[in-house]
């Protein structure tokens, strides 16, 4: 797979910390160091012992497992950025600010980041996505970022609340609604808020980052395929936002979001009877009047022997670290469903193995 380049962004915000807001760890304690422990599982594998023990889940498995899986069938390396860690991860990575930044501040606080991280942030991106000579697979970590992803979404004007998910079997509409909504307010934005603005206010450090990446690979005529599902929308509605509408519809002919099957089967809207994913795609394309590429993964673990991959189909976990976007592109490489599986059950039973 060296005809792709394949970018993994972890990050930080203490949206992550609010009680019930995420089910990436059990606890908001585990919380904080979710992100480097799934990027060394994706990285490192199963059976390696590795310095940060995946967070204690309500059920399921990191979806880091599904991406290392998949990954490993074709070949395909990760490369890692990192902002707004807690930690400095066990292996090689690029720092995108000093360390000593730490996490956004919590969404509530309307006051997430400086200003100038954000515009920093957004530059390195953009300068990374201008020297890029291959297509580009674009992944993430943050813990709480689909909270900061409605914040964005919503601040750009999209009502879209009862349509973004999470990694909770039911997602907390509520809570993340009120959430956003305490944040804006105090913000105090006003209607047509800049994108530094915007972030500044309610975002995540993971957000200017990607929408640096996007604009730039686009510029230089790469195409993308945004591994994820609500967080990457929002990064491509923001990326949309700064652009002339009359280019808008050229930007996203080489755009794509890979997200997985259970994301796309989740409803979570009370009023509308159809997926939630697909409806979110929908509401952004109708906003910024452009057709959006949407795909997913083939693999289900309904047939899985393990209880931990069969909570996926009960609608835990759902997607993270890229895990539709590789498992899509293993399938589109030549890999059957059934390989993927049977991968990510030899790899339960690895990971059992270490603990």
């Amino acid at each position: 797979m060296a005809n792709v380049v394949s970018l993994l962004v972890l990050a930080g915000s203490k949206t992550a910390e609010i009680e019930g807001i995420s089910a990436a760890g059990s606890t908001k304690e585990s919380r904080r160091y979710t992100a480097v422990a799934d990027a060394e599982l994706l990285l490192k594998g199963p059976l390696t012992l590795r310095k940060w023990p995946l967070p204690p889940l309500s059920a399921g498995v990191s979806p880091a497992l599904i991406s290392h899986v998949a990954s490993g069938l074709i070949g395909l390396e990760t490369e890692v950025l990192g902002t707004g860690l807690l930690q400095i991860p066990p292996f090689p990575y690029l720092a995108l600010d000093s360390p000593s930044l730490g996490p956004a501040e919590c969404v509530t606080t309307g006051k997430a980041m400086h200003p100038k991280r954000v515009e920093s942030l957004r530059q390195k991106g953009l300068e990374l996505g201008l020297s890029l000579v291959k297509p580009l697979l674009l992944s993430e970590c943050v813990p709480g970022g689909t909270t900061t992803a409605l914040a964005v979404l919503t601040g750009l004007g999209l009502e879209v609340e009862e349509l973004i998910s999470g990694s909770n079997r039911n997602p907390p509409k509520e809570l993340k609604k009120r959430s956003v909504e305490k944040g804006l307010r105090a913000a105090g934005l006003g209607a047509s808020p800049s994108l530094t603005q915007l972030l500044a206010a309610v975002g995540d450090p993971f957000q200017p980052v990607a929408v640096g990446l996007l604009l730039g690979a686009r510029q230089v005529g790469q195409p993308v395929l945004l591994g994820g599902g609500s967080q990457m929308l929002a990064v491509l509605a923001l990326a949309l936002s700064t652009l002339d509408p009359s280019l808008r519809r050229e930007f996203v002919q080489d755009v794509s979001i890979g997200t997985t099957s259970w994301l796309v089967d989740e409803c979570i809207s009370s009023s509308l009877k159809k997926s939630s994913f697909l409806s979110l795609i929908e509401q952004v394309e109708s906003f910024f009047s452009v057709p959006l590429l949407g795909l997913c993964s083939g693999l289900r673990f309904y047939e899985s022997s393990k209880k931990v991959l069969r909570d996926y189909e009960h609608g835990f976990v759902k997607e993270g670290v890229g895990a539709g976007a590789f498992s899509l592109l293993a399938q589109l490489n030549g890999c059957s469903c059934k390989e993927l599986l049977q991968g990510c059950e030899l790899a339960v039973d690895q990971l059992n193995e270490i603990y």
